[in-house]
């Protein structure tokens, strides 16, 4: 039985999975997006989350100093952790969780592994904030019914602007 145990082991020991997830953790924050497998994904979802939202919190130097040092205990790679703090922390700062996505991708053709990709959030423009503001830009686009209303409302307006031009 397995009551309680929530930590997934990986196949691994406690060590190796640290080291395993650190590493993952590091090139996640330095790439922005990575693809593992799914396990490997959920699991570092949840070693990470935790980190980012050290990096979002503080507002004393003396807190931030602390937090950067708790964040290195982890993950042990110094240009990640200034990654974390410089560019990620600041850019997510707002959000209130949720600083992660995982995308299943299919499986693996070697070893029929299931593949995710995981990235963080607000550093995809096709998903994030970014996608709205091109489609305010270039105006909204749909492809649903109901052209023939537009047609009728633009009709209605253009007879509107003759009489108000006969009025004249």
């Amino acid at each position: 039985m397995r009551h309680g145990d929530k930590v997934k082991n990986l196949s691994r020991t406690k060590a190796h999975r640290d080291a395993l997830l650190s590493n993952l953790a590091s090139q996640l924050i330095s790439h922005k997006r990575i693809v593992t497998t799914v396990t490997k994904a959920k699991a570092l979802r949840t070693y990470i989350e935790p980190l980012i939202t050290k990096s979002t919190k503080g507002q004393s130097k003396e807190q931030v100093t602390h937090q950067y040092r708790v964040v290195f205990s982890y993950l042990q790679d110094k240009e990640a952790v200034k990654e974390l703090f410089t560019v990620v922390g600041p850019k997510v700062a707002g959000r209130p969780g949720g600083y992660t996505r995982v995308i299943k991708l299919g499986r693996r053709p070697g070893d029929n592994a299931e593949q995710a990709l995981i990235e963080l959030v607000d550093f995809n423009e096709i998903y994030g904030k970014g996608k709205d503001e091109g489609k305010a830009a270039t105006g909204k686009r749909t492809r649903r019914a109901g052209g023939s209303k537009k047609k009728a409302d633009t009709a209605k307006t253009g007879e509107a602007a003759k009489e108000d031009k006969a009025a004249e």
